[in-house]
């Protein structure tokens, strides 16, 4: 299964360009909102997880942070991120990993995903991504799914619907609801999506 998964991903990112592929955002606004609303320093360590090609490693890079990891189950995406940043891609450390496998090696101040939980549909998967996140994040989750509102698959995949309080049950154990919002992100097809996007505080 998780060889299929990757193989999905690989074949996604090899095939299509950003603007064929409906995740794609320009700036990523709410993102860097709740990033730039935690005021750490620059010097704060921050994941991106399921960052892919996403642009918000340029604009991380652009306000001045300095210890960015981005990771992904597909080395073709984050060799597309590397390819755009150019000589920047060198201060961003790049991971290639399924996060229900991620094993860190330092905690994080910031965890960021922006549509990557909603994949995970099995228990066994939301419960692993739950003890990786409660053991790895010292300081801010920062997590999108797409909302009850939104749709029920992407890329052809299955994909688990959350509200706020869905959202925060799973991850009450350790961590306290700071905000959430409802986003309508306009796909490149000019479809809408609506996302729903929180931060909590690790207790």
């Amino acid at each position: 299964m998780k060889i299929d998964k990757k193989n999905h991903w690989e074949t996604v990112y090899e095939t299509k360009q950003p603007n064929e592929v409906s995740w794609t955002q320009e700036n990523p606004k709410v993102s860097l909102d709740f990033i730039r609303g935690t005021n750490l320093d620059k010097t704060a360590k921050i994941i991106d997880i399921g960052g892919g090609d996403s642009k918000l490693v340029d604009f991380l890079l652009e306000d001045g942070y300095e210890n960015i990891t981005v990771l992904d189950i597909s080395a073709n995406a984050l060799e597309r991120a590397k390819i755009r940043l150019g000589k920047k891609a060198e201060k961003v450390t790049w991971i290639v990993s399924d996060v229900t496998d991620y094993n860190p090696i330092t905690t994080y101040d910031i965890w960021h995903d922006r549509a990557t939980f909603h994949f995970l549909i099995s228990d066994d998967q939301i419960n692993s991504y739950i003890e990786i996140a409660q053991k790895w994040i010292s300081g801010f989750l920062i997590i999108g799914t797409f909302s009850d509102k939104g749709p029920t698959k992407c890329s052809g995949l299955e994909i688990k619907q959350y509200t706020e309080t869905t959202l925060k049950n799973e991850f009450q154990a350790a961590f306290e609801k700071v905000k959430c919002i409802n986003e309508d992100h306009i796909t490149p097809f000019k479809t809408m999506q609506n996302f729903i996007f929180c931060i909590f505080k690790k207790r």
